[in-house]
């Protein structure tokens, strides 16, 4: 019997989240990275990038994945445990790595860059074990870390990208109603985060009927679970007068957005409104700085002032905002795009981030629980765009 390496196991219809001229675009911009920084193949090993350059979103389950990228060649690696979904689901090439020898998967990689070149590659991503089966396989003359260089290309949004975020936020605001509708006293946090995810999964699928449906989620918390921003959900049961935090996450092929949102079950306490009240100050204070040219530490700043002010700047927990695009809890991140003091990143237009302060007061102290708002906003010429719908506030958000 003929045991390949690999072969290439192309059928069916292709089916992608952006046209092709999107993709060529993307990779366009790549080339000029790799042109600009004498990389002759770039070898992509994390989701995001390769769903960025390719529209692929792999499932590892312990299996390597990459995309190689030459001057003229775009190729996907994927395992044979997928078939050929990988290659209706990427634009390029397709290549399918065997299991019948160890690192045949280095092997598809070496058959497109071939060996001796310079090889970009993620550093923010490669194991020390892959990156030593990279020297071993293609003998780089040089391997050159582009990861910076393509978290910046992702930082800026096409107007295809920007169209899709925009059916993200509008769908993460379905799952917040559905949240709000579940809210009553005595329901558990888990089944309240289901209503929403339920909601948007199907809201999803009307819109996009062709789409591959995964990763969507909630982290509906409440009292003491309130405390940290990414809580998982639990059993505990809702009792009138609790903090609530509603946090839904759809995902569109690769694309992740967020609403967060504070709410209290029937009733809200002085203290606690108080907190609440500054918090919302705050995000609504933060909003309006979200413009070009405004530096992603100038923002941090300024809004770490307006709750110093207020005496509230101890009870910060983490940054106030991050970029949006092809990320998620579990792979992915525009780090150079957040709203930390570290980060001298200029917003420009284009641009999508979100403002989300947050505040957190201990337990045994009066108005106790995490507060948090967010909302998704595209930067615009003279400033900015909203595109989340769900009310934030008191004054809707009381309920149950």
């Amino acid at each position: 019997m003929d045991r390949p390496e690999f072969y290439r196991f192309h059928q069916g219809d292709r089916v992608l989240p952006f046209e092709a001229a999107e993709y060529d675009a993307r990779l366009r911009g790549l080339r000029k990275i790799m042109n600009d920084t004498g990389v002759e193949a770039c070898v992509f090993t994390s989701m995001h990038n390769i769903a960025y350059y390719s529209g692929f979103l792999y499932c590892a389950f312990g299996r390597p994945y990459g995309l190689v990228v030459t001057p003229t060649e775009s190729v996907t690696i994927s395992a044979g445990i997928d078939a050929a979904q990988p290659w209706r689901r990427c634009h390029g090439d397709n290549i399918t790595y065997t299991d019948w020898a160890r690192n045949n998967y280095w092997r598809a990689i070496l058959s497109v860059t071939g060996p001796g070149k310079v090889i970009g590659y993620e550093g923010d991503h490669l194991s020390l074990v892959q990156k030593a089966l990279l020297d071993e396989f293609l003998k780089p003359s040089e391997s050159r870390d582009i990861a910076p260089a393509t978290m910046r290309q992702r930082m800026h949004k096409s107007p295809a990208e920007i169209a899709l975020i925009r059916h993200g936020a509008q769908v993460a605001d379905v799952g917040g109603y559905a949240i709000r509708d579940a809210i009553k006293e005595g329901v558990r946090e888990i089944d309240v985060a289901m209503a929403g995810r339920d909601a948007m999964e199907l809201e999803i699928a009307k819109r996009f009927p062709h789409a591959e449906y995964r990763d969507t989620w909630v982290w509906f918390q409440s009292g003491i679970n309130t405390d940290g921003a990414h809580n998982p959900v639990t059993a505990r049961k809702l009792k009138r007068g609790d903090i609530l935090s509603l946090n839904t996450f759809p995902m569109i092929s690769g694309y992740y957005t967020a609403l967060e949102r504070t709410l209290f079950v029937g009733e809200v306490d002085e203290a606690s409104l108080k907190i609440w009240e500054a918090n919302v100050a705050a995000h609504e204070y933060g909003m309006s700085l979200l413009k070009p040219g405004a530096s992603c530490a100038q923002v941090t700043e300024q809004i770490n002032a307006f709750f110093a002010e207020r005496d509230l700047l101890q009870y910060r927990t983490f940054g106030y905002g991050h970029s949006f695009g092809v990320l998620s809890h579990y792979y992915g991140r525009e780090a150079g795009l957040e709203l930390r003091e570290d980060i001298d990143t200029v917003l420009e237009p284009g641009m999508v981030i979100s403002m989300e302060p947050m505040l957190t007061i201990a337990e045994g102290n009066p108005g106790s629980g995490g507060y948090r708002e967010h909302d998704i906003l595209v930067i615009t010429e003279d400033g900015n765009e909203n595109i989340t719908g769900y009310p934030y506030g008191p004054d809707f958000n009381v309920v149950g």
